[in-house]
C-alpha cells in the first residue's frame, strides 16, 4: 500500500528544500565572487591562479608603491612568442624595481606553463580563461603591454609585440619621481 504525504509534511519538505537552496545560493564570501585572503600576487611564475577582473584590480592596488608592467598574452599567440624573450630580459633587468605580471588569456594552463618555462619568465602570471581581464582594461586582442607608475596611474599602453627598447623607455618614465599618466587618468 502506498502512503500519501500529508499536506503538512509536503509543505515542510518544500520549505526545507527552499531553505537549503537559499543557503547554497547566499554565498559565503569565498570562491570566485568573494575576495581572497592574503596576498594576491602569485608566489611562482607558473602558479597561474584563475582571476576575474575585480580580483585583478585588487592585485594592481596591492602592488602600488612601485611601477607595474602588465602583459596580456597566450601560449598560442605568435606575436606573444615574438616578445617572450624581450619580456624576460627586461623583467630580469628591473627585478626588485618594477613588478611584472602576466595575464594568460583564453589558453590551457599546461601549455601556458610550458610557454613560461620556455621563455624563462621569472615573474608571475594569472590565468583568465575568457579574456575578461583584458576586456576590462579596454583592450582587444593580444599581446598588450601596460605600464603603471608607482601611484597606480596608467602611463603606457602598447598593442602588439613589444620590443625591449620601447618597454625600457616606458619603464624609465614610470620610474621618474612624479611620473604622470599619459594615457588614462583613472589608472587602476
Amino acid at each position: 500500500m502506498q502512503q500519501r504525504a500529508t499536506p503538512r509534511a509536503a509543505t515542510a519538505a518544500i520549505c526545507l528544500a527552499l531553505i537549503v537552496l537559499a543557503a547554497g545560493c547566499s554565498g559565503s564570501g569565498k570562491g570566485p565572487t568573494g575576495p581572497p585572503s592574503g596576498p594576491l600576487l602569485p608566489s611562482s611564475a607558473t602558479a597561474l591562479p584563475r582571476m576575474d577582473p575585480a580580483t585583478f584590480q585588487a592585485l594592481l592596488i596591492e602592488l602600488r608603491g612601485k611601477p607595474v608592467v602588465v602583459n596580456i598574452w597566450a601560449s598560442w599567440c605568435g606575436p606573444c612568442r615574438q616578445e617572450g624573450p624581450e619580456l624576460a630580459a627586461v623583467s630580469n633587468a628591473h627585478q626588485g624595481q618594477v613588478q611584472f605580471v602576466g595575464v594568460d588569456i583564453e589558453d590551457q594552463v599546461g601549455q601556458a606553463r610550458t610557454f613560461i618555462e620556455q621563455y624563462g619568465w621569472t615573474y608571475p602570471s594569472v590565468f583568465d580563461s575568457t579574456g575578461a581581464i583584458r576586456d576590462s582594461l579596454g583592450l582587444i586582442g593580444q599581446p598588450d603591454t601596460l605600464v603603471f607608475d608607482a601611484a597606480g596611474r596608467r602611463s603606457f599602453v602598447s598593442s602588439g609585440p613589444i620590443t625591449r627598447q620601447v618597454l625600457e623607455v616606458a619603464i624609465s618614465k614610470a620610474l621618474q619621481p612624479g611620473a604622470s599618466s599619459t594615457t588614462s587618468p583613472t589608472g587602476y
